[in-house]
């Protein structure tokens, strides 16, 4: 134990020893320059040294344009602007599709080449029906509707006699969306339903059960989504802001359709568009349906 003490003590009185570093005239031996040092002074001195030249290196290479050199090291910068290039070629992309689009349809009118008949609801609305009573019901299907059938129903509809009278009475309609109607029912004036008003990212849900024959958007009327329901009914919901819903799928009273929104030219704030159709013609919702 005494002499590892020894040994520190003697290591130690090393680190510490004076020594002078003497700069000479090889021919005069005149003292030109004297520096008195000790181990431990180099020793402080040269770490002082690395570890400022190791701070100055990493500087250099994480805030110069000499990081770029590096081997596998990527410009923040050139990425965003390549993102942003990639985006604005897109857009423009689009922007000519519809521009092409325009001028062939200002071709057409010029050279006498489109057409001024406008085609009918009916007309748009038949086909889907036709394509709809092509379809078979599922065993399980059957069996719920009957037991839905032989059971008590909730009485939903507003009661009025022309809705028992025209057959369309006797179903049991799921309110689409809760909320105040500010456009009514009005043939006259080609609104074939009524607008609902409610309050940001509320869900659409379907009147009846049925399936998706209309899943898709127009400039017109935005995201819109259409159900066939049995019996020749068939319910419209436009304006939508997105479609949860595909073509095909069979979804039932209550589902959720879409999501409320603004989408469209016809569109003057967040709304639903919600039509009914029966037998090929509008009907006027609030007859059927408590909103």
């Amino acid at each position: 134990m005494a002499t590892e003490v020894k040994k520190r003590k003697r290591i130690v009185r090393k680190l510490k020893s004076k020594f002078r570093f003497v700069v000479l005239n090889d021919q005069t031996f005149e003292e030109r320059f004297s520096l008195r040092l000790s181990p431990m002074n180099v020793i402080v001195f040269g770490g002082t040294i690395g570890l400022s030249l190791i701070t100055i290196t990493l500087y250099v290479i994480a805030f110069t344009p000499l990081r770029e050199y590096i081997p596998g090291y990527s410009d923040v910068t050139m990425r965003r602007n390549l993102v942003s290039m990639t985006l604005r070629a897109d857009s423009l992309s689009y922007k000519m599709a519809a521009q092409n689009k325009f001028l062939s349809q200002i071709m057409d009118v010029m050279n006498d080449r489109i057409s001024t008949a406008r085609p009918t609801r009916d007309s748009l609305v038949a086909p889907l029906y036709d394509s709809i009573k092509s379809l078979k019901s599922s065993e399980e299907d059957s069996q719920l509707r009957k037991q839905i059938e032989s059971g008590d129903r909730y009485e939903l509809s507003s009661g009025n006699e022309k809705a028992f009278s025209s057959g369309i009475g006797s179903y049991s309609f799921f309110t689409p969306l809760k909320g105040a109607i500010t456009t009514k029912f009005n043939t006259t004036q080609k609104h074939y339903g009524i607008d609902i008003v409610a309050g940001p990212n509320e869900v659409i849900k379907s009147a009846l059960d049925g399936t998706v024959v209309i899943a898709n958007w127009t400039s017109e009327t935005g995201y819109v989504i259409g159900v066939q329901h049995s019996n020749n009914l068939f319910t419209l919901y436009k304006h939508n802001s997105a479609l949860l819903k595909d073509v095909g799928d069979y979804v039932k009273a209550g589902e959720v359709l879409a999501i409320i929104g603004n989408t469209g030219e016809y569109s003057s704030g967040p709304h639903l568009h919600f039509e009914l159709w029966y037998n090929g013609s509008p009907v006027n919702p609030i007859d059927y349906i408590n909103f």
